[in-house]
């Protein structure tokens, strides 16, 4: 797509690599092309699972670019469809997005790896969330990390900006698995193998369902549920693939999923 976002499409998944030296900072411009990347990956039919990784050993992201932010991008300016990163304010996104941080996820880099479905890490990786000693705002974290993790972790992050490494971030449940450098691509390439190969539709309901319930009681997202009025579910139980789910069981066989 351009030097700054790469794209590689293998089956059903659209590896998306970040490349902006030094630190891959994310400036106005990167931010468009990374929401118009992802907003083509959710419009695919033929896609079903992305990577988010990007290039370099040291850092994952540092972020908003403070540098374009001195040269005049303002920090309320035009992000593109998705929010910062293209992901964070995604409509619709209803396929799942796997992170593979290799090095240092600070300010909106640890955000962008939040609004991943999954987090996988190189042992030498670190998070931190540095906004304060800046007097500002780590906005989209101060909204999803206290949902991620206690209550009291989340602000102590927040509230001190200090460094979290990949240990205690696997601790917290905000990464998956820690892994080495030189097997962290494998790991995540063999997990979305296996998403590429399972039900579509599923894991849009799932996606959508976990999202909406946020703000709902329980009971509130059961009814939804049960009277169909998510979409993704509508469209799940009236379709051929939750009957061949049912028949693949009943037959002791591999589910053939369709995506319809």
């Amino acid at each position: 797509m351009s030097d700054v976002i790469r794209t590689r499409r293998e089956g059903g998944i659209l590896e998306v690599t970040l490349d902006r030296p030094k630190a891959n900072a994310i400036d106005l411009k990167t931010s468009r092309l990374m929401g118009e990347t992802f907003q083509a990956f959710r419009d695919d039919p033929d896609l079903r699972v992305a990577i988010l990784q990007t290039a370099g050993d040291k850092f994952f992201s540092a972020g908003w670019d403070l540098k374009a932010a001195a040269n005049g991008d303002a920090v309320d300016g035009d992000y593109g469809v998705g929010g910062f990163g293209g992901l964070q304010e995604l409509r619709d996104l209803n396929k799942p997005v796997i992170a593979a941080v290799n090095g240092i996820a600070v300010g909106g880099g640890f955000e962008l790896a939040l609004s991943c479905d999954l987090v996988y890490a190189s042992d030498h990786s670190s998070f931190a969330l540095p906004e304060i000693r800046a007097g500002t705002l780590a906005d989209a974290a101060t909204v999803r990390l206290p949902k991620r993790i206690p209550y009291h972790v989340a602000m102590d992050l927040l509230l001190t900006g200090r460094w979290m490494d990949a240990a205690e971030a696997h601790r917290w449940g905000l990464v998956n698995e820690i892994l080495p450098k030189e097997k962290l691509m494998e790991r995540v390439w063999a997990v979305a193998h296996l998403l590429d190969n399972g039900p579509p539709l599923v894991f849009a309901a799932i996606k959508e369902v976990a999202r909406e319930a946020e703000n709902m009681s329980f009971q509130q997202a059961m009814n939804m549920i049960t009277k169909r009025k998510f979409r993704t579910v509508d469209i799940l139980y009236a379709s051929e693939d939750n009957r061949e789910g049912f028949r693949a069981f009943a037959e002791k066989r591999d589910p053939v999923w369709k995506g319809r």
